[in-house]
């Protein structure tokens, strides 16, 4: 699923993120996607739909290599360099739903995962497994606001009417 730009001749489409805005990038280093340029798309010949865009756990790595896939171990013949608990990753979106029904599921950046997700998942659901993006201060000599080092920290779960917090196992609170 793509959604188009708002100009019917332009040859390249927009493609946009669950929230319905420009799809962001995951990550460049180490390289994920599909198409390894870094985005959670997808395409011919991605039987995988490697559409989610995760910060993989520890538990989450554990849980994968019990299942039979083993994100641990590089595969320099794919171009694949072995993932450690904090690397973003494009992951299939089966597999993180499996994994979200095993109680394993990591944290996710709402902005870099590909709208098809939601023909898997409910937005309400990513929502309670969102990782966010906050700056942190301007980084020494740096010229631009908010400086340019980001960090994902797990965000905690909507309030409930008693306002105490549901956190996931994995998430701690910030």
């Amino acid at each position: 699923m793509v959604a188009l730009s708002r100009f019917p001749d332009d040859p390249f489409p927009m493609i946009t993120n669950v929230l319905g805005t420009p799809l962001a990038s995951c990550c460049t280093d180490p390289a994920t996607g599909f198409f390894r340029d870094g985005y959670c798309r997808t395409g011919g010949g991605d039987h995988g739909l490697h559409t989610v865009c995760t910060k993989v756990t520890g538990n989450f790595l554990k849980f994968s290599k019990a299942a039979g896939n083993d994100l641990t171990t590089p595969r320099p013949e794919y171009g694949f360099p072995g993932l450690k608990d904090g690397d973003q990753w494009c992951l299939c979106v089966t597999r993180w739903v499996e994994a979200l029904n095993a109680g394993k599921a990591p944290p996710i950046i709402l902005e870099a995962c590909h709208l098809s997700v939601l023909e898997f998942v409910d937005l309400s659901v990513l929502k309670l497994h969102q990782a966010r993006i906050r700056e942190k201060g301007k980084p020494p000599g740096s010229p631009f606001p908010g400086g340019l080092i980001k960090v994902i920290v797990p965000s905690p779960t909507p309030m409930r009417s008693d306002r105490q917090l549901l956190l996931h196992p994995y998430m701690k609170p910030t």
